[in-house]
């Protein structure tokens, strides 16, 4: 069997990755407006629950070592010698694998100890910082440093975390810090890097946990104050992580249903447009499975997922949830920011809950949602082929296609005999704004000044050409952060508009636009980011800077 896989992820599959969106796979005309779905590989060898877009545009994906071997071997012979692991003490196959998006091939990558149900942030130099898991990876940190050439793999520090982070929360901080938030029955954070391990408690978490946890992965956005977000279950506070404090509680989320894991909802917070004053700070929750859920789901019954998402504005002096209903109920959807400021809402189940074979009812459909829009927020997209369900996760790419990869809702990679069979393919989801009709209005950048350096309060040329110009009050420049995503939520996201300061006819087809670079390292903390060109609601295809 492994070596069948092998050949699939050795010769590059290029059923559709190689070819432009709209082309490959031509869609009903029903679905020319809803976006395409691409196949990448029938098989990457392994079920990745975590991903993470990293700037050399290659994609790294894990799974977890304690259901036996995968179905992509480690290359060179080597094996992964583990006396500790639950399945394999001696495991020959890889766990994890390193995505290369313009080539559409893989590389198997070594883990030494159990990463499941993890956590991760990218630190300002483009270091993936990695953190806990299950078992003997449970106070465990592992960093992965990209590389251009095929040398670069996981390195693994043991036991450097104070606490097991199982199901816990990283936030990338502006004094380039992680902050690490909870995990199973821990109610506490920690700090990394860290000279002397330590946690600090926070009554916050325990307060939100019940029955069935519906607190773990909490979401966390760091906002432009400086003070983050944390929103657990039902419940939501402004936290002052550097006095301990909590500044402000908000109302529970209308209905009171969960939205953390087991429940699993997802959220985003949603762009911050530096051309607004005073700043705005809004955050989206939508979907998740009511109380109950995961007790009714063991005893082989499964509730119907929420369909509600709640919007709360920070900055606002009382702020409020605001409800609306998406189409469809869904739960284990990953919510993830458009390069256009729009939201996409994908994967996911409309009974059930987190957990090993407690979802039905896949939603194959994706949704998009435009926060900007006054009416009909919600657009139905093109229905994916195949279910993703638990452990299915993920990202946006720098071309503006969304990464889609995993689904394992079983103990051990099942693929007979089961309902919802483990996935090990790769898929691409091509947003509307992809389709060729866009090709006209669309952006392509040229060249970014200062060598792809934002700094902050600095001024930046970003040159690009278009064919069919409108003005410049149809441009936008934004930054966004690629996100690590796990178990329905994307950490460490965000979007920032750039402060736009107009463009410049420069003949032909080409123009520059003047923006400003972040005002703060709250707004954006240092690190890798997308840049994007908006014209017309068409983005081009990102730029990788580095903000500092």
């Amino acid at each position: 069997m492994i070596s069948t896989i092998m050949i699939l992820i050795v010769i590059p599959f290029v059923l559709a990755s190689l070819f432009p969106c709209f082309q490959a796979q031509t869609l009903p005309s029903r679905f020319a407006n809803q976006g395409q779905w691409q196949l990448l590989h029938p098989s990457i060898g392994i079920s990745p629950m975590h991903m993470q877009l990293l700037h050399n545009d290659k994609v790294i994906m894990f799974d977890r070592t304690d259901f036996g071997h995968s179905y992509l071997p480690l290359s060179n012979g080597r094996c992964r010698m583990d006396p500790f692991d639950i399945a394999l003490k001696v495991d020959c196959s890889a766990h994890s694998v390193l995505y290369d998006v313009a080539t559409n091939t893989l590389r198997p990558l070594m883990i030494q100890t159990d990463t499941w149900c993890s956590s991760g942030a990218v630190l300002p130099n483009g270091t993936l910082i990695q953190t806990g898991g299950y078992n003997d990876g449970e106070r465990n940190i592992r960093m992965f440093t990209p590389c251009f050439d095929e040398t670069c793999d996981w390195v693994e520090f043991p036991r450097l975390l104070s606490q097991r982070r199982w199901y816990a929360t990283n936030q990338i901080l502006p004094d380039a810090r992680v902050i690490v938030v909870g995990g199973r029955r821990q109610f506490n954070y920690e700090f990394l890097p860290n000279n002397y391990p330590f946690s600090v408690p926070l009554n916050f978490l325990q307060r939100t946990t019940d029955t069935s946890e519906n607190n773990l992965y909490p979401f966390v956005h760091l906002l432009p104050d400086g003070n983050l977000f944390i929103f657990a279950n039902t419940k939501s506070v402004l936290f002052d992580y550097k006095q301990n404090s909590v500044i402000k509680e908000f109302p529970p989320i209308p209905g009171e249903d969960p939205r953390n894991y087991p429940s699993s909802g997802s959220s985003v917070l949603l762009p911050l447009d530096e051309n607004l004053a005073p700043l705005q700070a809004e955050v989206v929750v939508c979907g998740g499975a009511p109380g109950g859920s995961f007790e009714s789901a063991v005893r082989g019954s499964f509730m119907q997922a929420l369909a509600s998402c709640g919007r709360l504005r920070l900055s606002h002096p009382n702020p409020n949830w605001v409800m609306e209903n998406m189409p469809m109920p869904r739960a284990m959807g990953d919510m993830l920011l458009l390069p256009n400021g729009d939201v996409v809402i994908i994967n996911g189940v409309g009974a059930g809950t987190a957990g090993w074979e407690h979802g039905r009812e896949p939603v194959l459909t994706p949704v998009i949602f435009r926060p900007s829009e006054t009416v009909n927020r919600f657009s139905i997209m093109a229905p994916a082929s195949r279910p993703r369900l638990y452990h299915s996760s993920a990202v946006l790419l720098k071309d503006g296609r969304i990464l889609v990869g995993g689904s394992n809702p079983h103990v051990f990679y099942n693929f007979t005999g089961v309902e919802y069979p483990t996935d090990l393919s790769l898929e691409a989801f091509c947003p509307p704004y992809l389709a060729p009709e866009f090709n006209p209005m669309r952006p392509t950048i040229r060249y970014v000044t200062n060598n792809n350096v934002l700094g902050f309060r600095a001024f930046c040329y970003v040159t690009f050409s278009v064919a069919e110009f409108g003005s410049a009050s149809d441009v936008s420049i934004r930054i966004v952060a690629p996100s690590f995503t796990t178990h329905s939520f994307g950490q460490n996201q965000r979007m920032v508009v750039l402060k736009f300061r107009g463009v410049t006819y420069l003949g032909g087809e080409a123009y520059y636009a003047t923006v400003v670079g972040p005002s703060t390292a709250e707004i954006a903390p240092p690190g890798y980011y997308i840049l994007f060109v908006v014209h017309k609601g068409v983005p081009s295809s990102g730029w990788w800077v580095q903000v500092m």
